[in-house]
């Protein structure tokens, strides 16, 4: 414990403990209509909500209060665990089929997503690799190659079962860790390349990938399917106007958006309280991230600060990817908007990445 160390910052917690009770109002809102239709329960959502956000917090206050310096024992451990863990999902008969994803291990409906631990696993891993003083991230061969193979290995398991969104987001925050650690520019633009050119293969060999970036390109075009969360969720959007209908007045989510309570959450949420409440949302997030990086560029030390830029970058790539497919300016990927869409593991592994942050805020010089 660290009794001696000055609070966490407050313009960071205030800003997640905001999200997490806007997120809780407005899972119960965006899901009461399907929880009562498919559960005989309003409540259903909301309650289960809590239930993972309670752990979280428990899990956040543990991971505040302890030395961020503990889990550089605990990176390549972890990291192992993940990769294990992505493999087994994949096993016929251990790992669970949901949304046409063989993404989680568990039992009914409680369950875990391995992805998702892979997100920090991997970020804690790169922290103290890249935060090793002699480590020379400028040479190709010997500095750049390595952690980019450790990361897309991670990234093609997770596209195995697949999934996208989640992969995106890894992948996103580890890179931008990389480049913080000083790799070349050029260096990294000769694999972007290469980059690309893989993502399109993956689009193309992926007949519903194709299908969702046609969508995005023209909704349109397929009304009834591939286009129609986007067409749905701008249809949210847009009578929110200013001001939004009103808490709890939605019309979308009455089974027109899928799955409202989850993806698609940030168009219910504009629906109601227009483009005031989305504006406040983007600009809390907006806050975690500023504070988040100032505290990343004032730590003591490499590994810490390498582990505040994966963060932050986590939860900014995430929401990003997030309200971009809710606009309609991204494919749809399936990914969750931290800490405001409903949501187990995702949640409560959110909230204990953040702890970590909170407490890397109490070593600032």
């Amino acid at each position: 414990m660290n009794k001696s160390r000055p609070a966490p910052d407050l313009w960071l917690l205030i800003p997640i403990l905001s999200l997490l009770a806007i997120g809780m109002v407005m899972v119960y809102s965006a899901g009461s209509v399907l929880g009562f239709r498919n559960y005989g329960d309003s409540f259903y959502f909301v309650k289960r909500q809590l239930l993972f956000a309670g752990l979280g917090l428990v899990a956040m206050l543990i991971t505040t209060n302890t030395d961020y310096r503990v889990w550089k024992g605990f990176a390549k451990t972890g990291l192992i665990l993940c990769f294990i863990l992505l493999i087994l999902v994949l096993i016929p008969g251990i790992g669970v089929v949901r949304g046409g994803a063989r993404s989680w291990l568990g039992i009914s409906s409680f369950g875990i997503q391995p992805s998702e631990f892979m997100k920090m696993g991997m970020i804690l891993f790169l922290a103290n690799w890249l935060g090793q003083e002699d480590y020379d991230i400028s040479s190709f061969t010997r500095g750049l190659l390595p952690p980019l193979a450790l990361i897309g290995s991670a990234f093609g398991l997770i596209m195995l079962q697949p999934d996208l969104g989640t992969g995106t987001v890894m992948m996103g925050a580890a890179l931008m860790m990389v480049y913080t650690a000083g790799a070349k520019i050029k260096h990294l633009l000769s694999l972007g390349v290469a980059g690309v050119a893989g993502f399109i293969v993956l689009i193309a060999t992926a007949p519903y990938r194709l299908q969702r970036i046609t969508a995005f390109l023209d909704p349109w075009s397929d009304p009834l399917g591939a286009g129609y969360q986007i067409i749905q969720s701008l249809y949210a959007i847009g009578p929110g106007g200013l001001g939004g209908l009103g808490l709890g007045m939605s019309r979308q989510k009455y089974s027109y958006v899928p799955e409202p309570q989850t993806d698609f959450i940030f168009s219910i949420l504009a629906e109601e309280l227009g483009f005031i409440g989305g504006l406040a949302v983007l600009a809390l997030f907006l806050i975690i991230v500023w504070r988040g990086m100032k505290v990343a560029m004032s730590l003591p030390d490499r590994f810490g600060s390498y582990l505040a830029v994966g963060i932050v970058c986590m939860v900014a790539v995430q929401v990003v990817i997030n309200i971009g497919v809710v606009i309609g300016m991204m494919p749809v990927t399936g990914i969750t908007l931290p800490l405001i869409s409903y949501g187990g593991s995702s949640l409560t592994l959110m909230l204990t990445a953040l702890g970590i942050l909170l407490n890397l805020s109490r070593y600032v010089r």
